[in-house]
């Protein structure tokens, strides 16, 4: 697929381009040539030349993962925990395509770093895409602290739950039953227990 025809690249690229140019009066010349190029080693040079604007290594790391180029794989980790969820969205599906062995360690702990829990929901949809080794026991993990009531990140939980049926594993069974009663996940863990159980 021709870049300019795949809706996460286009998706992207308008946000960006808002975020740039909102409300500023600044060069959009170097944007637009970053968008327009197809040179890997331009890509390469601005995820390691210093004072590179955010924006910048974003499309560069972007672009690189679709290329399945492993430079883009510590640019793409960095912003799949980034606090502001579309950039997270990007990362994910540029490290979906990127294909490095060493993405799933990465979201899984990413997903479990329970410091960072308020941005694990991108990593545990991640962990659950991939279906690596790594998947269910994190998810796993990320899900057992999540089952109190009053727990803030449920919309974390509830991901969780979605993740573990997607995977069919028996082994998420107790956790996805332990889900059940609860208020907000306890929709989504019947789903994911029929799945499961039938």
């Amino acid at each position: 697929m021709d870049i300019a025809q795949n809706p996460e690249f286009c998706s992207m690229i308008d946000r960006l381009r808002d975020e740039i140019h909102d409300g500023a009066e600044v060069d959009r010349k170097p944007f637009e040539e970053l968008v327009a190029t197809d040179d890997p080693e331009e890509f390469a040079r601005v995820l390691t030349a210093p004072g590179q604007p955010l924006w910048a290594r974003e499309i560069a790391a972007f672009r690189l993962g679709l290329a399945g180029d492993p430079r883009a794989f510590e640019a793409l980790v960095l912003l799949l925990n980034h606090r502001e969820p579309e950039r997270c969205v990007s990362a994910a599906y540029a490290l979906t395509r990127l294909g490095d062995p060493r993405t799933a360690r990465a979201a899984a702990a990413l997903a479990t770093n329970e410091l960072r829990v308020a941005y694990a929901l991108l990593p545990v949809r991640l962990l659950a895409d991939l279906r690596a080794p790594e998947s269910v026991p994190a998810l796993l993990a990320v899900l057992e602290r999540r089952l109190a009531a009053d727990d803030p990140h449920w919309r974390v939980g509830i991901a969780c739950v979605e993740g573990l049926g997607t995977l069919g594993d028996p082994r998420a069974l107790p956790a996805i039953e332990a889900a059940l009663p609860h208020p907000r996940l306890g929709r989504a863990a019947a789903e994911a227990f029929a799945r499961l159980a039938g």
